[in-house]
This record gives structure tokens, sequence and C-alpha cells, in this order.
């Protein structure tokens, strides 16, 4: 029988690879043992098979430990049954190296602790779980920084960090990780505690014996043999990437440790550089040991004043060269946005206001940004400086159009490259920019040169890539365009990764630079660095690593990189009959467009809505990335006839808020509150729809009827007792206030009123939604009262309900009933001239969000028309304050401070600026947005018992602190019904509506 490489190479790996024999017996037993969470079942696991890599594999169980005990009986189980340990923090490696068959090893949830700053001696010492963004948060109040900055910095921890040997944008000044690590604490393979740091040479002499006796003796042995070698000096120092690669992350770094003392005395051009193992393990990838303390360098804040020189070029080439010249400024980083990048961002709500620098080329194509980072203390010295670099650029002809952009400017360029990942996520289809030759590094003066050749390997092979990153530091981040669902794809995807392998040692790059070399680049190694170091390698790895327990398969002994991918090749998926429409691609590839890049793992420090229940739990499970991933793993492998069916889906969507947050965040646009509304429908065509359910979906027809009496209603959900009783029969939590009814309904005022109402030329129509219709009905009136004093007629058309509570139930069939007949009976009324305005922006908000989606073929263009002129009430005032219909006059000079909380389908679908605009209108009045997500009640999601507690975290993790700081004047708004709920329940204080607002202030 003829065996193919790639079999053979898949048979070496799992010889090499622990083997397990561990049964259900042994993992509850070893779960009794440990103080965190264990789970072995099969949702957990398949949520921690697949990181932000095209890799998946199904991993034994997942451990999150609590303890430095709970990691050790980890490691003496492991050994004792031979399986392996998977380290892991927030799983955003893009190389496969926190996937794997064994264990799991999530240090996110507990070890999250900053245990020291020393100030006066530039240290910080933290657990690995602590993210970056939010160490530099801690560090700022005394002038220090940790340098090294990823684009997931907003969620990356420093563990992570330090097993990739991460870097960022601005590596040009701050290096990588490695350069700024001092110190760790670690726990070897055999259970033992080990404190790596600084070295003298004769501390260093004595720490190794004659004979080794503990694992530590055995590491520090082995590594003075192979260092002490003159042949594998010789061999390192020839193989390795050329020292001007500052990038060069190639497998273990005994470059690195070999330009240490003992092993390199300072010569006359050469400072002593002492001996540090933290040089070896930092983007060892956790396969030489489990790191429980980091102690790191800190430096002086950046300059104060960033500016960012955006220059634009027709060509990549082009903007490559022009690096070079940048760089003679010694900018805080250099960073490339290509085409593709600017392209993605055009179809993203977020990144395209982002891009509000871009100019086009001449030809009317996307240009080839350079982001020059020139941040200097004054702004006089940033724009002498971007003169001086704008007048090289011109002199050489190189680029058209120089924009130098200050103060909230250049947080909005750097999100927008930083976004640059999810983004490329967004190309419609089953074809997507794959990380495969993504991280290689050049000197920055190859670096043109090597772009050229790097794109004619994939002009031969009919492809092209996309370009962006850290220019400056001759790293590129390329991905090719392939379709890895396809066999042809999966030999792409092996063609491209050999032949820029080989074209990287051409230049004596690193196939690594900062991403690491996980399962993605493991294979190369023996290419990249020679046979010779790559078995000092794996004798490295036997010493530190007897068992080979610790992340095996990654760096040595890795399998071939075109196995265990996420996608089989020419796996056959059914047709799904969707009750929304999903543009241009199925409801399986809108879950596809989740790389796992983990934005939605960001916390409240870091501010924005997305992800609120996994800011409250710090869950895997809870994630956004989870719920994109579970519905893909089911969609794709399940047996059953209708494959939303699955226990493991409910489950995982059960903490979903549907807050819209991730539509608006998720630079990948997966909208998940839409797909849980899908697989719900599904989900009860099958098992049918809960009571609870029901009664919520049917809100309005329910409130309708208790509107006859609204003295009755309110007579049992005034009465605490009564009220208790009553929630608890609908599965309410008996704590939840439930909002009351007005003795009329608003379609009753207006109808009594309106043959004494104003009239005018200027008519808006006012939806009248079913929360302001039966509950919010002063809000109403008084919108209505302005809108008439501020000169427009008010009318309020036939219409039904919005269907909001349908949708948010997955009452999907009726919510389409209700689309359709708003949709009729509004089409012919609604236009820019007369648009359609609502109070309650969850219900206006249907008409953009999911009407057009939920609509007949033939209802589309209609709903799309009339989604263009359904307005919030203050969307339709900001907008007629810019044209100037409206002016200040009409209201009052008080002083007043507002502090606005905005809703989330709000900031997700439309924006928090018109309400601002709209609430600055009185020319004394500030307002000022709380930096709050989700308030956390998200419709019926906060009354329900088994989401109460979690619903008031939610709130309490920035919303009700905020409130209850205000001073009794200070008037707190919110234009979400939910919203005003919420913060009544969770601090007592009255919220106001807007439009109660504006009202208040009319003169």
């Amino acid at each position: 029988m003829c065996v193919t490489l790639e079999q053979f190479r898949f048979c070496i790996f799992i010889v090499m690879t622990p083997q397990s024999s561990v049964s259900s017996t042994d993992l509850k037993q070893l779960a009794s043992q440990l103080t965190g969470d264990f789970y072995d079942d099969n949702t957990m696991r398949t949520l921690y098979a697949t990181d932000a890599s095209a890799y998946r594999e199904m991993p034994l169980a997942v451990a999150i430990p609590k303890t430095l005990e709970d990691i050790k009986t980890l490691l003496a189980f492991a050994a004792g049954k031979q399986i392996s340990l998977i380290p892991r923090t927030a799983g955003t490696s893009l190389a496969g190296q926190v996937v794997g068959s064994g264990i799991i090893v999530d240090t996110s949830r507990h070890f999250t602790k900053i245990l020291e700053i020393n100030p006066e001696e530039r240290y910080v010492i933290v657990e690995p779980g602590v993210i970056r963004d939010e160490l530099n948060m801690a560090l700022k109040p005394y002038g220090l920084y940790f340098g090294p900055e990823t684009s997931t910095a907003n969620r990356a921890m420093i563990g992570g960090m330090v097993g990739n040997n991460s870097c960022g944008s601005n590596s040009v000044v701050y290096g990588s990780t490695r350069e700024h690590l001092l110190e760790v604490k670690a726990i070897l393979a055999d259970g033992s505690d080990v404190t790596f740091g600084t070295e003298s040479p004769e501390a260093f002499k004595s720490k190794v014996p004659a004979s080794a006796v503990s694992l530590a003796d055995k590491i520090y042995a082995k590594t003075f043999e192979i260092l002490s070698n003159p042949a594998n000096q010789h061999e390192i120092r020839k193989e390795f990437p050329k020292r001007s690669v500052e990038r060069r992350n190639t497998g273990y770094a005994l470059d690195m440790l070999l330009e240490t003392e003992p092993f390199t005395p300072a010569g006359e051009d050469q400072e002593v550089v002492p001996f540090n193992m933290c040089k070896l393990i930092a983007g060892s990838e956790g396969t030489l040991c489990f790191l429980t303390e980091i102690k790191l360098n800190i430096i002086p804040l950046p300059p104060t004043t960033q500016g960012l020189l955006c220059a634009h070029f027709t060509s990549i080439d082009e903007a490559l060269r022009a690096t070079i010249l940048a760089l003679k400024y010694k900018p805080q980083a250099v960073e490339l946005i290509d085409n593709y990048v600017l392209e993605c961002a055009a179809t993203n709500k977020e990144q395209k206001a982002n891009a509000f620098f871009v100019q086009n080329t001449a030809s009317g194509e996307y240009p080839a940004i350079l982001v020059v980072d020139l941040s200097r203390e004054t702004k006089e010295e940033v724009e002498a400086l971007a003169q001086a670099l704008e007048a090289d650029f011109r002199q050489a002809a190189m680029g058209y159009h120089f924009p130098l952009l200050f103060g909230d400017d250049t947080k909005k360029i750097w999100t927008l490259r930083k976004a640059g990942l999810g983004l490329l996520s967004n190309l419609p289809g089953d074809e997507k920019a794959v990380a495969v030759i993504e991280d290689t590094a050049v000197d920055v003066f190859d670096q043109p040169q090597y772009i050229i050749e790097f794109n004619d390997i994939l002009k031969k092979h009919g492809m092209s890539a996309v370009h962006y990153a850290h220019a400056g530091s001759g790293e590129l981040h390329l991905r090719p365009i392939i379709n890895l669902k396809t066999r042809e794809g999966h030999e792409q995807f092996r063609t491209i990764a050999e032949e820029i392998a080989t074209l990287v040692k051409k230049f004596q790059g690193s196939l690594s630079g900062e991403h690491g070399d996980g399962r993605l680049r493991g294979e190369f190694i023996p290419q990249m660095v020679g046979q010779h170091n790559y078995e000092l390698f794996k004798e490295l790895k036997r010493t530190w690593d007897p068992h080979n327990i610790l992340n095996p398969g990654k760096i040595v002994d890795t399998p071939p990189m075109d196995t265990f991918l996420r996608y089989e090749a020419d796996h056959e998926t059914p047709e799904f009959k969707t009750y929304f429409r999903y543009p241009d691609q199925t409801v399986l590839q809108h879950a596809e467009q989740c790389n796992g890049s983990g934005d939605c793992r960001k916390t409240e420090m870091s501010g924005g809505t997305m992800c609120p229940s996994f800011m409250v739990t710090r869950n895997e499970k809870d994630t956004t990335r989870a719920r994109a991933n579970i519905l893909r793993e089911m969609l794709t492998n399940s047996p059953k006839e209708n494959r939303f069916d699955n226990k493991e889906i409910k489950e995982v969507y059960d903490l979903c808020l549907a807050c819209k947050g991730c539509k608006g965040e998720c630079p990948s646009n997966v909208d998940v509150a839409k797909l849980k509304m899908e697989f719900l429908q599904h989900y009860h065509d099958e098992h049918g729809v809960p009571m609870r359910s029901w009664l919520v979906g049917n809100f309005t027809k329910l409130t309708g009827l208790a509107s006859y009496v609204p003295w009755a209603y309110n007579m049992i959900f005034k009465n605490a007792p009564l009220r208790k009783i009553a929630n608890q029969v609908v599965g309410f939590h008996p704590e939840r206030t439930m909002p009351l009814l007005h003795d009329t309904t608003l379609v009753s005022w207006y109808k009594k009123r309106r043959k004494s109402s104003f009239t005018s030329d200027k008519k808006v129509y006012l939806f009248c939604d079913e929360f302001t219709n039966y509950n919010d009905v002063e809000i109403g009136k008084k919108a209505v009262q302005v809108l008439e004093k501020l000169g427009y007629e008010v009318i309020i058309p036939k219409h039904g309900p919005s269907g909001r509570p349908q949708l948010s139930k997955g009452l999907l069939k009726d919510a389409k009933k209700i689309a359709e007949e708003n949709v009729r009976l509004l089409k012919d009324v609604i236009s820019y001239d007369t648009p359609l305005i609502g109070l309650e922006p969850s219900a206006i908000l249907t008409f953009r969000d999911e009407y057009p989606d939920l609509v007949d073929e033939d209802l589309v263009e209609d709903a799309k028309k009339l989604a263009m002129n359904a307005l919030q009430f203050d969307e339709f005032i900001s907008r007629e304050i810019e044209l100037k219909h409206i002016s200040k006059n009409s209201f009052s000079k008080e002083k007043r401070l507002i502090k606005l909380h905005g809703h989330c389908q709000q900031k997700a679908i439309s924006s928090m600026v018109p309400t601002k605009r709209m609430l600055s209108l009185p020319e004394n009045y500030t307002v000022q947005l709380i930096p709050s997500g989700c308030c956390g009640m998200a419709g019926s999601f906060g009354y329900e018992k088994e989401h109460y507690d979690i619903s008031m975290k939610i709130g309490e993790l920035v919303l009700f602190p905020t409130v209850r700081k205000q001073a009794e004047d200070v008037i707190i708004a919110a234009p979400g019904t939910s919203c005003r709920h919420q913060i009544h329940d969770g601090t007592g204080r009255k919220a106001l509506h807007p439009a109660e607002i504006l009202f208040e202030a009319l003169v």
C-alpha cells in the first residue's frame, strides 16, 4: 500500500503525541480535586475546539483553574495519564496554538490580578490573565505604560502575549514582549516551582551542576550544553533569520540566548547582555512551562500629542518604498492599510465612519494608506515633522494626499487599522482572506522587493492577497483569498505556505513575526532554521517536558499544516430554509463570518456594548464568538433533519440578550441577535412555543385587553405581594417591578384632540408603538406637543404594532405578518418629506433592521424605501436642526447637566450623535454620554426569573454606579423604555426620554 507524504507526517505526529486512555470516571475524579470549574460536556469542548485560526480539534475537556494547586493537580493528572495540557487565555491565536486533543487550561477567568506596581524601579508583576489595555489603565496614574500593543489589546492577555512574543504596531519603538519580560514564576512539567530572571555569568554557571537532579537543574545543564558548543553556535548564527529582522520569532529563541553572557562576551561595539531564560520562554507558546506570574518592564507614557500622517499612495509598492523614508523621522509606528481593508470597511457601519479621511485615487480606486505616527510632546513639533516628511514624499514623487489628524480622529484610524482582521471576514461566500503566510517578517529594506516576489507567486496561482499592518517593522499581514471548504482550497493552503516559506528563507527573514508558529508554521521550522537547529529545539523540548504533556504539536513535531482544519474539504451541508434573508450568503455563511478574533471578549473597562453577558460571567460560552461557533458546528455536522434543533445551541444562546451590540461592534458584522431569532423559530417549530414566550410575544394583544381595565392591572402590579405572585406565575422574577398602564392610550388621547390639534404644511407621521401606546403615554403626548410647538403637524397613521416582542422571542412567523402589514400600510405614505417618527428605539428601528430581511420578496424594495425614512424622534429633530428648521430660540436658557445612556439597538443601527445634538439644542444644556454598554434589561430578558441576577449585574458594571453618583438636579436620560425601567429598579432614579426633556425645555 502506498502512503502519501501527508499521511506519513500525520502518523509521525500521532506517535509523538500523548494518547489518551482516560475514562469518564477519571475525569470526574479530577474535577472533584479542583477548586475551579471543569467541563467535559460536548458544548464546552466544542467551543474550545477552535481559536482565531483555521484549525479545529476537539479537546478532551476544559479546565478553569482557580489556584496554583489546581494547575499542579492538572499537571500531575496529565503526566499520570499521558495526556496533554493546552494553556489558553483569550484564545485569539492565529496559528492554532491553543487547539489540541488534551485538556484546555483556561486561565483567563481567575488569574487576572495585577500583583505589584513598582513605579520607582519601573516594573509590574501580573498574572497571565491580565488584559494588556487594562494593565495600562492601571499604570496610567503613575505615568507609566507597557509598550507592546497588539491589535487585540483590549482583550489580549499578558500570558498569551508572552507565549506568542507579541509585538504590535509600535514595535519600531518598543520592540516585542520579549524585550520587556524581566522575570517569570512558572510551574514546570513535573509540578515543581521555578523562577527565571536575569542572571550574571557566575549565577548562571552555579545553576549548571555536575550532575543534574531536579528538572530545573537539567534545563540549565541542557541550555549550557547546547549554547556553549561551537558547532551549535555556528549553525545558529548561520541559519536563523538575520539580526536586522527585529521580528524574528521562528521556533525557540536560541539565537537570542546565544547573544547573552556567558556565551557571547561584550565586545567593543556591543554592550553586555545578561543571561535570562525569559528570552526563550517568550514565544514558546506554552510548550515549556506553565506561567503563573510575569514581571514586566514598564516605561514612561508615549508623547502626549499624537499626530497621524495618513499618506495616500496609488500602490502598495509605492507605500513600502515610502516606508523607508518615513522611518528617518523616528515615528512611533508606520502601518499599512490596503485597498481591500478599505473596501471591507465600507460595508461595516462603525468602520465606514472611521474611514472618513480616505480620498480615492484619480481613477476612483481605494488607495494604499501609510499611517505614520509622528507623536511628540507638542502639536507644533508634530506639524513640523509632518510637513518635512510630506515634502520628502513629494520630492520622491510618492503619494498624492497627506491628511494629518489629531485628537479623537486618531482613535478612529487606529480602530480601523485594528479592525482589519475582522473586516476581512466580511467577504461574502466561502472565499476568505486566510491566515496562512500572514506573519512573515523581513528586513524593512528588503520589504518592497519581497512583496513584489510574494505577489508574483500568488499571481502564478491565480490568487491575490490582502496587505496590511506593520510596514515599519518589515512585517505585513498578507492574507491570500482561499476557499478552505474545498479540496482545491486545501491544496492552495499548503502550496502557498510552502512557496512563501522558501521565499522568506531566501530573504533570511522569519516565517513567524508575532503570531507564533503553532500548527500553521511548525512544519516549516526545519527549513527556516536548518535541520541541525531544529534537532536542538527537540532536545530542549524533551528536557523541559519529558512526557510531552505541555501543548504538544506546536513548534516541534507538529502535524501537517493542512490537517485538523476547521473545514473539511468538500463537506456537503444542506440548503437551509430560513425565515430571515441573509443577503449574498446563507445563514451558515453568516455564522462563519466569525473568525474568532474575540472582540466580544473585551470587558466593560474598554467600553462598548458587546458582549454584556460575557462582561459579567467571563465565561467563553457567553461570548458572541461562542454563539457563532456553536451554530456553525451544529449546522455543519448535526445528523438531524432540522439542524437548528440542538440543545447545545439553546444552551449557548441562553444568555444572549439580543442587544444588537455585535451587529454594530463586531468587525466581522456577525449579527448574533438575528441568528438567535432564527434559531428560536426553528426550535419552536420542533418543540412548540413555551408559555412565557407566547405571553411576551403577545404583549400587544394582552396589554390591549388590560387597557380596558387599567386600574385592575395596576392594582395587582403596584402591590408588591400580589406582583410577586403574578410574576412567579408567568416565570418572571418576583423582585422585578412591572411597567404600569396609563389610564388611557396614546391613540385614544390623539383621537380626542384631533379636531382641535395643530395643522401645518410640514407633516410628520408618528409610529405609535405598543410600549408608548399603553405604558409611556405621557412621553407620547409630550413628543406630539414638542413637534407641534416647532411647527409640525403630527399624524398617527393606520399601522400595526412593531413586532419587537415577537422578534425577541423568535416568533418570526408572527413578526413577518406584522412587518408585511406595516409595509403595505405605510409604503405609499412615508417619504423623506413626510417621515415616520418613533419614540421607542427598539420599535422604530425594526423598520430599518429586521423588516427588509423578513418580508416577502415582493415587498423588499418597499421595505427598504420605508426603512430609509423611519426615524427616531431624536434623529428627526437632529436632521431639522442641521437644515436650520429648528433653532435654539424655542428653548430655555437654563443651565442643566444631562447624563445620557444609549439604547443598544440605537447604538448598533443608528447613533447617539443625533440624541446628543438634540439635547444640546437648549444652549446651556450640557450632555454627557454615560460610557455604559447594555443596561441589562433587553426587553423581557431582565424580567425572566433565571436571568434577573445577570441582568442586574450587567447594570452594575457601569450604568448603575454612574447614575448613583449623580446629584439630584442632574437629568438622567434614556431613550429606551427597558433602559428607563432598569435604571429605576437598579438605582431608584427616574430616567427621562429625550422627548420629555425637550418638552420641559420649551419656552
